[in-house]
């Protein structure tokens, strides 16, 4: 992908990278409230906590494992940081126009991935004319799973988690969700961040 690819706002890759590794920049102000460019540091946080992962094992043998699924971020980076579809919401007051942006809705559900130990969520899409109220969307996510995490417990606790976190932040009608588990990781070595948790302990 090309680093100085536009996110739609007028910012690039590589302003937002530039960002993340020197922590501060003059354009803070728009960064901060800019959907386009919060999804684009989303993504950039999760490639680069890939990187460090992946350096943690065996980098020769991890690397070629993990390249697909790499790939596959990097190639839905550029779309998912586009604001999408402007979804209505319904107004407290009236005369109100208030929206939601489709990217922030996919924000939301890696943002919820990211709490699960043992997943990485990859592709995301919303199915359905979400511009129209009460429309049936169907919601579709890719998941990437750790080796050695029982994955309907995995999936349980991600479509319970995604559940409750779209209920309050949406007014999309997800009559459908489906979870995919498209990519087994190697496991994670001891000490290194992936390890379980009380909720998610590996199968034996």
């Amino acid at each position: 992908m090309n680093d100085t690819t536009d996110t739609g706002c007028g910012r690039t890759i590589e302003d937002l990278s530039d960002y993340l590794d020197n922590g501060t920049t003059d354009d803070l102000d728009h960064i901060s409230t800019c959907p386009q460019c919060q999804a684009g540091l989303a993504g950039l946080r999760r490639l680069q906590e890939i990187t460090n992962d992946l350096l943690a094992e065996d980098l020769a043998e991890a690397g070629r494992d993990d390249s697909p699924w790499l790939e596959s971020i990097l190639a839905n980076l550029n779309l998912e940081m586009k604001a999408g579809r402007s979804i209505p919401l319904a107004p407290e007051l009236p005369g109100d126009l208030l929206f939601q942006t489709e990217g922030a809705l996919t924000g939301l559900v890696r943002s919820v991935g990211d709490t699960i130990e043992g997943i990485m969520i990859g592709k995301c899409r919303f199915t359905g004319n979400v511009t129209v109220t009460g429309t049936p969307i169907i919601l579709d996510v890719n998941v990437s799973a750790r080796y050695g995490y029982r994955l309907p417990e995995l999936a349980a606790t991600l479509r319970t988690a995604l559940d409750a976190a779209l209920a309050t932040h949406s007014e999309l009608n997800i009559t459908e969700l489906n979870i995919t588990i498209t990519e087994l990781r190697p496991p994670s070595p001891s000490g290194t961040k992936g390890q379980d948790n009380d909720r998610h302990r590996p199968a034996p």
